[in-house]
C-alpha cells in the first residue's frame, strides 16, 4: 500500500470517528423546551459506543456511558415547577441546551383541526396574536412525516416556540387557548408537542401496542415492515397507449387568459359566491376561469391590501393585473391572500380567477368573505363575473376486466397506513413524560362510525401504555355541526359518529368536549377554535389537576317510559338544565317501535327532559340534536356547556 493510499485511510477513520464520537441530542431536547414536573426527568441522546457523557444541571453532574450501539440516557431528579436552567452536556464534544423550563408537558394530536394555525384565523384573533405574551407556554410542532416500516429513532424537525407576539402565530389555535386557560389558572409553564396532521385517520396514529384486539391490522402492519412486499404494492403498470392529456386552453394559447392584454371572447356570466353546478353549469369537473375588473379608488393604491375568497372548491390560482399573487391547492383553507403595495393600480384592475374541481360541485362557498380591501377601505368581490371553461376532466373509463378476473390488492397510502404516523411523530419521544394528551380528529374516520370507539380505546390504552402512564388523562373534541342543516328528523352520518364518540367515554379517565354549537355549515374548519380549546382546558382542569369544576355539558345516562312519554336523565348538569336561548327545548324527536322519528315536545322537569308527542302514542326512542347540522341545539346546563347529541337504545 502506497502512502498516499494510507494517509487518505488514516484520515477517513479520523473523520468517521468524529463524527460518530458527536454526542447528539433529540430534536425535542432543544433549547425553549419544557420538562414535566414532579417526575424523574429524562435525558437521551447518541453518542460513540461506550463514549463517556457527563451531564450538568441545576448545579448537580451525572455521568453515564454510552452503549455499544451508542445510546445513552439519563434520569435527573425530579423538579418543582420553573426555570429557566441550561442543561450541559459533554462527551468528546459539549452541547447545551438554554432557556429549559420545568412545567406541564401536554401531547396534542389529531388532524386538521388540532393543526390549525392562528395565523390561519388571523381575522378573529388578530387581538389574541398582538397582545400575546406568554413566554412560559411553548409549542412544539413536529413536521409532517410517517414510516411504515417501524419507530424512527428521532423526528425530522422542529423547534419550541414562545407565545409571544408574532412567534405565535404558528400555534395550534386549539393548543393555545387550552394551555392559556389553565396557565392563566396556575402560572406554571405549559409544553405543547403538537404532533398533528390534516386529512389524517385515527389508524395511523395508534401504536402497535395499542391493536392487541385488531389481528387484522397487526397482519397490515407486519405486512408493512417488508420492503419487498410495500414496493410491489407502489409499483403501477406502465401504460403508453394512454392518450395524449388535454391542456387547460386558458394557458394554451397565444396569450394566457390572466393577461391584461388577452380579450375575452364569448364568455358567459356567473355569480360569486356560488358553485357552478348550482347556475346552469352541468356535472361539470374541470378547469373554469373568472374575470372581473375591479375599480381602485387612489385611496387604495400604493398600499399593503389583502384579498378573500372565502373558501373555494377545489384549487385556485388568483391573478391581478396578470401576476399571480396567490394560490390554494386544495379546498378546505379559507383564502386569504396579501397584496405587495404595488399590486393595486388606479383604476381599472383585472382581477382573474382559475378554479379547478375534480369532483362535486365547483366553485366558491356560500356565506363566506369575499373582498379585497386596505386598512380603510373595503370593495365588494361578491356579484357577477365572467367565466369561461379551460379543460373537461373526462370520467376514467372502467376496465373491460372481468372482476373475478381481478385479484383485489390493497394500496399502500404511507399517511393513512396503520401506525405509520405514530411511529414517526410520537414513537421517538415516548421516554418524554407527558401530563395529558388532547385529542381532536375524526373528520378522516366520520363514515366509518361504528369501528370507532375500538379504534378510539386502542389509541388511549395504546399511548397509556408506551408513556408508561397507565392513568394518563386523555381529552377529544366531538366533531361539531358541519354541513347542510336539518329541519326534519333523518338519519345522519356524523350524529352516528358523533354517538360512537360519546360511547367512548367508557374507558376510565378520559373527557370529551362537546361542540355541537361551533361549528359552521359550509367549513369543516370553524374560526371558532378558542372555544374548542378552553372546553378543553376545562376538562384538563378537572381530569389532571382536581380541580372541583364542571366541565362538561349534560351526557345522556338513560330514559323511563311512562304512558306517552319518555323521561331522560342526564350526568354532568352542573347548576341545573336549560334552554340556552331562554326558548323551549328543539332538536329532541322521538319514535315508536317502527323507528319513524318525528320531532317532538320536549320540557324541563328538574334534573330530566320529559318528551312526548301527540303523534307517537307508544314511544320507543328518543334522539337529540341527531343531525349533521341540528338547527338549534339548545339544551345546557347553567355553566353554558351544551348536552352531547344522543339517542335512546
Amino acid at each position: 500500500m502506497n502512502k498516499l493510499k494510507f494517509l487518505i485511510i488514516v484520515v477517513f477513520f479520523i473523520q468517521a470517528n468524529t463524527v460518530i464520537g458527536q454526542v447528539t441530542l433529540p430534536k425535542l431536547i432543544s433549547d425553549g423546551m419544557v420538562l414535566q414536573r414532579d417526575v424523574k426527568l429524562p435525558i437521551w441522546g447518541w453518542a460513540s459506543p461506550n463514549e463517556k457523557i457527563v451531564v450538568s444541571f441545576n448545579r448537580r453532574t451525572y455521568r453515564t456511558k454510552a452503549s455499544l450501539e451508542g445510546n445513552w440516557s439519563i434520569k435527573l431528579p425530579k423538579m418543582k415547577a420553573g426555570g429557566p436552567y441550561t442543561i450541559k452536556i459533554s462527551g468528546k464534544n459539549k452541547v447545551e441546551v438554554k432557556d429549559v423550563l420545568i412545567g406541564d408537558v401536554w401531547l396534542c394530536s389529531g388532524q386538521s383541526n388540532m393543526e390549525h394555525q392562528l395565523f390561519r384565523h388571523d381575522n378573529i384573533y388578530a387581538n389574541e396574536i398582538a397582545n400575546a405574551n406568554y413566554p412560559e407556554i411553548r409549542h412544539f410542532k413536529i413536521p409532517r412525516t410517517n414510516s411504515i416500516s417501524g419507530p424512527t429513532k428521532d423526528l425530522v424537525g422542529g423547534e419550541w416556540l414562545k407565545a409571544v407576539g408574532e412567534e405565535v402565530r404558528p400555534f395550534s389555535v386549539v393548543t393555545y387557548f387550552f394551555a392559556k386557560k389553565i396557565y392563566e389558572k396556575f402560572h406554571i409553564p405549559i409544553g405543547l408537542v403538537n404532533s398533528s396532521i390534516g386529512g389524517t385517520p385515527i389508524e395511523a396514529w395508534i401504536p402497535k401496542e395499542g391493536y392487541k384486539n385488531f389481528p387484522d391490522m397487526l397482519k397490515i402492519i407486519e405486512e408493512n415492515k417488508d420492503t419487498a412486499f410495500v414496493n410491489s404494492l407502489k409499483r403501477k403498470p406502465s401504460n403508453n397507449t394512454s392518450a395524449p392529456k388535454k391542456l387547460d386552453k386558458g394557458l394554451a394559447g397565444e396569450k394566457p387568459w390572466y393577461d391584461i392584454s388577452f380579450t375575452p371572447k364569448k364568455w358567459r356570466t356567473i355569480n360569486i359566491p356560488g358553485y357552478w353546478e348550482d347556475q346552469g353549469v352541468k356535472d361539470l369537473n374541470g378547469i373554469v376561469w373568472y374575470r372581473r375588473e375591479i375599480d381602485i379608488p387612489q385611496s387604495m393604491v400604493g398600499k399593503e391590501a389583502r384579498v378573500f375568497l372565502g373558501r373555494i372548491v377545489d384549487a385556485d390560482e388568483l391573478y391581478i393585473n396578470g401576476e399571480k399573487v396567490g394560490n390554494t391547492t386544495y379546498q378546505y383553507p379559507q383564502r386569504r391572500y396579501t397584496l405587495p403595495a404595488s399590486t393595486l393600480k388606479l383604476g381599472k384592475n383585472i382581477f382573474v380567477i382559475r378554479v379547478t374541481n375534480k369532483s362535486g360541485k365547483g366553485g366558491f362557498v356560500p356565506d363566506k368573505p369575499y373582498y379585497v380591501f386596505t386598512e380603510n377601505d373595503t370593495i365588494d368581490l361578491k356579484g357577477y363575473w365572467k367565466y369561461k371553461v379551460g379543460k373537461v376532466f373526462h370520467p376514467r373509463s372502467k376496465s373491460s376486466s372481468s372482476k373475478k378476473d381481478v385479484k383485489k390488492q390493497r394500496t399502500i397510502r404511507p399517511q393513512r397506513e396503520p401506525n405509520s404516523l405514530y411511529n414517526a411523530m410520537i414513537a421517538p419521544f415516548i421516554q418524554y413524560p407527558i401530563k395529558g394528551t388532547i385529542w381532536y380528529q375524526g373528520e378522516s374516520n366520520a363514515g366509518q362510525p361504528e369501528k370507532y370507539k375500538g379504534y378510539t380505546h386502542a389509541l388511549i390504552s395504546g399511548l397509556r401504555e408506551v408513556f408508561n402512564n397507565p392513568e394518563m388523562p386523555f381529552i377529544y373534541a366531538q366533531l361539531p355541526n358541519f354541513m347542510d342543516v336539518s329541519y326534519s328528523p333523518r338519519e345522519s352520518g356524523w350524529a352516528e359518529f358523533r354517538n360512537a364518540q360519546f360511547q367512548a367515554l367508557s374507558y376510565p379517565n378520559t373527557a370529551m368536549t362537546v361542540n355541537i354549537d361551533l361549528g359552521e355549515w359550509n367549513d369543516i374548519h370553524p374560526d371558532n377554535k378558542k372555544d374548542v380549546g378552553e372546553r378543553m382546558a376545562l376538562a384538563g382542569l378537572k381530569l389532571a389537576y382536581n380541580q372541583d369544576i364542571v366541565y362538561s355539558g349534560p351526557l345522556y345516562k338513560g330514559y323511563e317510559i311512562e304512558g306517552d312519554k319518555m323521561i331522560i336523565s342526564f350526568e354532568h348538569l352542573g347548576s341545573g338544565l336549560i334552554a340556552i336561548d331562554g326558548e323551549v327545548l328543539s332538536e329532541f324527536a322521538i319514535a315508536g317501535k317502527d323507528k319513524n322519528f318525528v320531532w317532538a315536545d320536549a320540557k324541563i322537569e328538574g334534573d330530566k327532559v320529559i318528551v312526548s308527542s301527540e303523534e307517537v302514542p307508544n314511544p320507543k326512542y328518543v334522539r337529540y340534536a341527531w343531525a349533521d347540522n341540528p338547527d338549534n341545539p339548545n339544551l345546557f346546563n347553567k355553566e353554558g356547556l351544551p348536552a352531547s347529541p344522543f339517542q335512546t337504545e
